[in-house]
């Protein structure tokens, strides 16, 4: 019998041994790296090989294409305009056309320019946000300091980790949840750079009615994206105004539902206003709906 005890306290602590090492490996690599992913500005967009596929000129790049995509609006036009004498269908008159394919030519031409104020400027409201919850608590806010509070505040200990006890449970479950957090801004991360690819296209689509849709969807997903970092801000700010003096179950609790609330923040928005998902299951199904 005590052979068979010692058997099963071995296969425990071996078990608690590899989650302890897998935990530390999380909190120690990758949280930093969900700050950087989750609170971006224009400086996602300083690479010089994503500025040569965008175009440096209109003559380069994706504005290459916008800009042929440009002239072939305008014959468009014309054809439509000869028609419309024999067909009688009521067009733009083409002064108005005139008016609107310069000026979102020009809009087009300086999209990088416009996403750059656009990326900072959503920035600069997360970092307010960020600012006055670290002028309050005196904790910087962001994910790392999340971390260390979740192991220090709420007495879940990573080097004596039980991972069949209660605290080793949240402790598990925070891991995964954070960790399916990374993933989740990753694609954020990406789909952000994808619409200001398609920034070219979509200025150039509102000098069409026909084709203003596309500009209404494109702004509607991207809005969605940048307006994520906002809400994971105020979830931030929120957790970090609580008071974990006294470590119960409750508190533990309530981390465990902000990080859900983290989660889901992309839902919410969607839900709110509309967008493409960033859940791995459902961005696709999403995205060939962007028209909608």
């Amino acid at each position: 019998m005590e052979s068979t005890n010692n058997i099963t306290q071995t296969i425990i602590d071996t078990i608690n041994n590899i989650f302890e090492t897998l935990f530390a490996s999380i909190d120690n690599n990758l949280y930093s790296l969900l700050d950087e992913i989750t609170f971006i500005d224009s400086d996602i967009l300083n690479n010089q090989n994503f500025e040569k596929l965008f175009g440096t000129t209109t003559s380069n790049g994706i504005l290459l294409i916008a800009n042929s995509l440009l002239v072939g609006f305008i014959l468009y036009y014309g054809f439509k305009y000869l028609m419309s004498h024999i067909t009688f269908h009521k067009i733009d008159h083409p002064f108005s056309f005139i008016i609107k394919i310069v000026l979102f030519g020009i809009c087009m031409n300086f999209s990088f320019f416009i996403l750059e104020m656009v990326l900072d400027l959503n920035s600069n409201v997360s970092l307010a946000i960020k600012e006055i919850g670290e002028s309050l608590f005196d904790k910087e806010i962001c994910f790392s300091e999340l971390i260390n509070t979740i192991n220090t505040n709420i007495a879940i200990n990573s080097s004596s980790l039980n991972i069949f006890s209660i605290d080793g449970l949240i402790k598990s479950t925070l891991s995964i949840s954070l960790l399916s957090l990374v993933f989740s801004y990753s694609l954020r991360y990406i789909m952000v750079k994808v619409f200001v690819l398609l920034a070219p296209f979509a200025f150039i689509s509102l000098s069409l009615d026909s084709t203003s849709w596309f500009f209404k969807s494109w702004f509607k997903n991207l809005f969605s994206l940048l307006f994520i970092q906002i809400i994971v801000s105020l979830v931030l700010l929120i957790l970090f105004s609580l008071d974990y003096s006294s470590t119960n179950l409750f508190n533990k609790f309530i981390y465990i539902g902000g990080i859900y609330a983290l989660i889901r923040a992309n839902t919410f928005v969607r839900q709110f206003i509309g967008g493409i998902s960033t859940d791995i299951s459902q961005s696709v199904k999403s995205f060939t709906s962007i028209k909608h």
